[in-house]
């Protein structure tokens, strides 16, 4: 049996592309190279499409985060696929290993739909609604799994009243990622320069009521049309930390992952089963990270769903995954062949 082309897509536009560059080089050592070609295409921050070779660097290095190469060779990537100089790229599937904005929204799910290439993760209307947090919250509400408290403002309100929150709360842009823009936030003096960085990511913001409760996270796997969880880990962060931030997830150091998370079985059982739920309800394909907290009294209350988490060598989904008996390369395995059958089109996801 011939080999299966996978165009792994990464880099993009927005804030998140250096992260999506480490989670494409982590997909690419997990390939199973008996079974699948890969072909690297990155997105440079300018919006264009290249081609790269296999053994580009995708990791952080001397602490530099990686990079789209502008100067690559050009791709022209439309209607009809992918090509180079006129000569069609032969691909079979697409893993989008791209996070935000203009890769994990919906919109380049709906070129590959156009285009009929089959590929990894959620659709159009999944996509789109997990990225903006102000639509997943009241679907999440809907579906009888709790929600911080909060309000939603654009860049256009003149006025802000969070008379119904108390301090502390938590100032985010509504379809951000990796916690860029995200600001806590313990009085009042505090919030105008919160909302302006957070408006320079969106135009429209989120304050959420905080929670004061653990960070624990559950991944969801969608395999021969049966959806599971994983075990549940918990983000531990470092005092130093007022929450689990960016330069935390990724730059630090500061954070460890306890799986399985440290916490009552039956509140485990009950996550893993939101997990599933929220999966469900937001009508998700493939594959997502749900992010819930725990709170001392018990509560469990759902944070975001990631409809495509990160891939690195330390995120959370592969290593939920590794936990609870499936092994990297048989979850990008089995990614890669659940986007294969899955019907493509608005109505087939």
């Amino acid at each position: 049996m011939s080999k299966l082309n996978v165009a792994v897509i990464c880099g993009g536009i927005s804030s998140e592309h250096e992260i999506s560059c480490i989670s494409a080089g982590g997909v690419l050592k997990g390939l199973d190279s008996d079974k699948f070609n890969a072909v690297l295409i990155g997105i440079t921050k300018a919006g264009n499409w290249v081609l790269l070779p296999n053994d580009y660097p995708l990791e952080i290095i001397d602490g530099k985060l990686p990079t789209i190469d502008e100067r690559a060779t050009a791709i022209a990537a439309d209607v009809h696929g992918f090509s180079v100089n006129g000569i069609t790229l032969e691909i079979d599937v697409v893993f989008p290993v791209l996070h935000g904005p203009y890769g994990e929204d919906g919109t380049i799910q709906g070129m590959l739909e156009i285009a009929n290439l089959p590929y990894v993760g959620s659709g159009v209307l999944a996509s789109a609604v997990a990225m903006d947090k102000s639509f997943a919250k009241p679907i999440f509400a809907a579906a009888g799994i709790k929600v911080a408290d909060g309000i939603v403002l654009t860049s256009s309100d003149k006025q802000v009243s969070i008379d119904d929150l108390a301090f502390p709360v938590f100032v985010k842009p509504a379809r951000g990622g990796s916690s860029r823009g995200t600001h806590k936030v313990k009085s009042i003096d505090g919030l105008n320069a919160a909302l302006k960085d957070a408006f320079l990511f969106d135009h429209k913001v989120m304050i959420e009521q905080a929670v004061n409760g653990r960070e624990i996270e559950c991944a969801v796997l969608e395999s021969d049309g049966v959806v599971q969880a994983s075990v549940v880990g918990e983000i531990i962060i470092d005092s130093k930390f007022e929450f689990y931030d960016f330069e935390a997830k990724y730059l630090d150091g500061a954070t460890s992952v306890k799986i399985p998370a440290d916490i009552p079985s039956e509140a485990a059982e009950e996550i893993r089963s939101k997990a599933v739920q929220a999966f469900k309800a937001l009508g998700c394909s493939g594959l997502a990270r749900c992010d819930f907290f725990y709170t001392d009294q018990g509560e469990i209350v759902i944070n975001e769903i990631n409809t495509m988490p990160g891939f690195t060598g330390t995120s959370m989904y592969p290593k939920l995954w590794t936990a609870s008996g499936v092994e990297y390369k048989a979850l990008i395995t089995s990614l890669i062949e659940t986007a294969l059958k899955r019907t493509n089109g608005v109505l087939g996801n």
